[in-house]
This record gives structure tokens, sequence and C-alpha cells, in this order.
């Protein structure tokens, strides 16, 4: 089979680079051709060591945009998401595919796709979603109805039900995401067996947001009463330049703790898989509604690397129900984020094993390779 990916969504890095990646890589290892399709002057942030094919009008990007302007940049790129479809169903009018996968989208891609003729498609057309909301939800349905008309186009969406919110439609497919593997080492380190006087190494990773209250967790893990030696690493990168100096400044606080290390940089490939592989478990002490719908992109990480979790359990509680890969506290509570974190570094020692084994569990249940070939049964429908 060739596939088509159409990517239109430029970043930095972050957890869309290594989705992409995982989908290139596991179709290829199952025997398929993979290609990209892109906006004119598109960047990747990593080479997929496969080609790339240009559609005429340029990619738009909302970094730093602000006010009236991204209202325009809106509409811009709307009228170009139409541009790109008409030239895709072209190309695959012209035989250049099999099937087309869009590997991020939102219920607006298909409210697009319902005006243009790329609905049409005679190849299979997977459009893949992340998560949808409660209020997402009537709108996604809604527009996802529009195109029951039109078989060949399957909606695939990232969650751990068989029905969004109870819901269930002919074209809507839910399935699990995929772990993220730290694909560029070559097997991941056993476990470190930690002699009592040595530092349990814990990471807080991603990108810096405020909604994370880094600053809060920061005072908490301060303020902590550890029975055995910690030290915890702080990573963060910053796509706008008040989150930078909000960050610099916490990284100020914080300087004279020898407890702690931080790191304001962006990570990719390699350098970011030896990063997590580095520490011995993974803090997500931020709270959000969203991540109860959205699937975690590090707790997705902790799984594929094998790191134990402390994380709020508005976190894809699903995962936690299933395996029991860290501890969780209730989303927003500090003082019980306060004794959870305790009672995780206090005791990681004596349940070190049973996190090890259930994350043995929760990396075969949603394992890159199933993913991939999930997708592959759609596409060959």
């Amino acid at each position: 089979m060739r596939l088509a990916i159409f990517e239109n969504i430029m970043t930095p890095g972050g957890h869309e680079v290594d989705f992409d990646r995982i989908i290139v890589e596991e179709f290829r290892k199952l025997g398929h051709e993979v290609f990209f399709y892109t906006p004119e002057e598109f960047r990747f942030a990593f080479d997929y060591h496969v080609p790339v094919k240009t559609l005429k009008k340029s990619a738009i990007s909302y970094t730093n945009v602000r006010g009236i302007k991204k209202l325009i940049w809106s509409v811009r790129r709307e009228l170009h998401r139409q541009s790109w479809y008409k030239q895709l169903y072209q190309e695959a009018q012209a035989g250049r595919m099999d099937a087309i996968l869009v590997p991020t989208s939102t219920w607006r891609y298909q409210r697009a796709l319902a005006k243009n003729i790329l609905k049409e498609s005679p190849v299979p057309l997977v459009f893949i979603l992340h998560g949808i909301n409660p209020g997402e939800a009537p709108k996604f349905f809604h527009e996802a109805g529009k195109l029951l008309p039109n078989k060949k186009i399957r909606l695939v969406v990232l969650t751990f039900e068989d029905s969004i919110f109870g819901q269930r439609q002919e074209n809507v497919h839910p399935i699990f995401p995929p772990a993220y593997t730290p694909r560029d080492v070559k097997e991941i380190p056993p476990r470190r067996k930690l002699s009592p006087k040595e530092p349990l190494s814990i990471g807080f990773f991603g990108q810096y947001r405020r909604e994370k209250r880094l600053e809060d967790f920061l005072k908490i893990f301060a303020e902590g009463t550890y029975t055995r030696p910690v030290k915890l690493l702080v990573q963060g990168s910053t796509m706008h330049p008040e989150d930078a100096e909000d960050f610099e400044r916490i990284i100020a606080m914080y300087r004279g703790d020898e407890r702690m290390e931080f790191l304001h940089k962006g990570l990719i490939g390699e350098e970011w898989q030896k990063a997590i592989l580095g520490v011995d478990a993974l803090l997500m002490p931020y709270s959000a509604p969203r991540y109860l719908y959205h699937w975690g992109g590090m707790l997705f990480t902790a799984i594929g690397c094998r790191r134990p979790v402390v994380a709020s359990d508005d976190i894809n509680p699903e995962v936690f129900r299933r395996f029991h890969i860290g501890e969780t506290f209730r989303s927003g509570d500090m003082a019980e984020l306060k004794r959870v974190l305790e009672e995780f570094i206090n005791g990681f020692d004596g349940r070190a094993g049973l996190y090890g084994t259930e994350l043995e569990l929760a990396a075969k249940a949603f394992s890159p390779e199933g993913f991939a070939r999930r997708l592959e049964r759609l596409l060959q429908e």
C-alpha cells in the first residue's frame, strides 16, 4: 500500500513529531510505502527519511499571533485547507496513492471536508482526532454525520472506550493511542537497583505552560519529608516569550536547592529519549479538565520508556484503572499531592517491581505495532 500522510501542523518538537514517526516507521515495517504531502514552506522538526511532496499554498502558524490578526489568519488557514484538500483529491484521482491519512485533526477538518471534493476520494481517507471533549462532541458528530454517505472516509478517535460519550456512528472508529517508545535507543536499560543511599532520580518534562502549576509543585517538593535521597530534574521548552520569562523566574527561585536541576531547552529525538531514560520515575502533577478527554503525551512516554509516574487523577484515569503504573492524587489537591509524593519516593524500593510488571503490561496493550495494525485494517477495509 502507498500511504500518503497529509501533515500541515508545524511544531518545533513535541509529541506531534513522535506521533508522525510512529506512523511512518511502523507502516514501513509492515511493508508499506510511506510519503508526506505538506504545504509550501512547511518545515519538519525531524527527518523521517521518506519522500515529501509539496502542495500549493503555505502553512499557517498561530505562534505569537493574537487578537484580530489571529482571526484573519484563521480564515486564511481555512481557505488554504480547502485548496490542500482539492489538490489531494487530484493526486488520488491520478492514482498516486492507495490511502490518505491525516495524523492530527479536529472536527473543523471534517467541517471543511464536507464542503470539498475530497469527500469523494477514490481511496480510503483517515482523519485522526487525539481526543474529543464534551463540548466538541455534538459538533464532531454533526460534521461526521454529513460524511456518512462517503464510504471511503474513516474518522479515528484516540480514546480508551468503545464509544464517544456512549455514542457510536458507522464512520467513527475509537482506538487506543500508542505508547511513545525510545526509537533511537537499541534497548531500554534494565531498571536500576538503587541502594538506600543512592538518590532516586525523578523527572518533570515537557513544554512549560502555566496550567502545569510548576511553581506550586516545586514548593511542595521542597517542603517534602523524604527518608531516602532524591533528585529532581525539571526540563521545559517554551514557545512564547512570556512563558520563557516565567520559567526563568521559577528557575531563579530554586537555583540554590541542590536536590533540583533545571534544563530550559527543547529536546527531540535521541536527546529526548535519553533524558527520559536517565531518570527513575516521571512526575505529572498538572491538572486540567482536557486531560480527561485527550490522551496524555507524557503519560504514554512514561509507558513506552517503562517509567513509573506520579500523576493527577484527571490524566487518562482509564489507564490507571487497568494498570498500577504509579500513583495518582486528586486533581488540584496540593495537600494530597504532597502526601502521595512522599509515599511514592519513600516507598519506591518496595514497589518498583510491581510498577515494572504493570508497565510491561501497559506497554504491550498500547504498543505502536498494535496501533499501526489497527490503522492498517481500517485503511484496507
